[in-house]
């Protein structure tokens, strides 16, 4: 039996374009590998820091990301995502740079969840700063116009040290600040029959807020878990040998 070469690393389908930063990334977090079932390929993309792609629409980074992205190909990943969700914004132009498939946002999910969900009921989004998640950012992502956003700004750990890119985080503050912001999100939209997770951070809070809304819960984990199932789809064993012939 032959085999094709051609790549520089084999076994690591996604490869992910990540922040330069140094706030602690606990399991769960997308930058933290032992989250993930499946080897990945990291790239940190330098200057990219989360105050400047969240707060500053990661001005001037554009072809940083696309070299960054290109090089991940080049090293063997099948397809691209990223560990931000405000990174929607380059959408559009990192798909047209490379030659796999790209999916830089957990808020593309959300016209899916929607397609899931009874008449009356639609997704909801949970960011880390509603105050830049601009209509932009919605668009590239293809979320409805409409769709009802929560965010952790208004508390006390998890937006400021993320996007402030501290060196330590209160796990508990930063759990209770994701679980209110979706209840208070729940309360201002009893319509939601979904969460959309935009922040590849909250992932850690996920279940929790499950148990505290009753709602299912979107994140960049089921998003790129999905992903990686259509790059390396499972083989399963040749049942035929298992089963009589049929007779005519």
């Amino acid at each position: 039996m032959k085999v094709g070469g051609g790549k520089a690393v084999y076994g690591a389908a996604v490869g992910i374009l990540m922040l330069e930063a140094r706030f602690p990334r606990i399991p769960g977090d997308m930058g933290n590998a032992l989250s993930w079932p499946f080897p990945v390929l990291y790239r940190v993309v330098r200057n990219a820091s989360p105050d400047l792609v969240v707060r500053r629409r990661a001005e001037g980074m554009l072809d940083a990301f696309i070299d960054a992205a290109r090089d991940l190909v080049a090293e063997g990943a099948d397809g691209i995502t990223t560990n931000c969700g405000f990174l929607s914004i380059f959408q559009d132009e990192i798909a047209a740079a490379v030659p796999v498939p790209v999916a830089t946002s957990s808020l593309m999910q959300v016209a899916t969840v929607n397609s899931l969900l009874a008449p009356g009921r639609r997704a909801g989004i949970l960011t880390i700063s509603a105050s830049t998640l601009t209509p932009l950012h919605l668009e590239r992502a293809g979320v409805p116009a409409d769709t009802p956003i929560g965010t952790t700004e208004g508390g006390r750990e998890f937006t400021r040290v993320i996007i402030g890119n501290e060196p330590e985080l209160d796990v508990a503050a930063a759990r209770e600040d994701n679980v209110s912001a979706a209840l208070a999100l729940q309360r201002a939209h009893p319509e939601l029959g979904a969460l959309v997770l935009e922040c590849t951070n909250m992932v850690p809070y996920a279940a929790d807020i499950r148990a505290a809304t009753g709602l299912p819960v979107f994140s960049i984990a089921s998003f790129v878990t999905w992903f990686h199932s259509a790059l390396v789809p499972p083989r399963f064993a040749d049942p035929t040998p298992s089963f009589p012939a049929l007779r005519g």
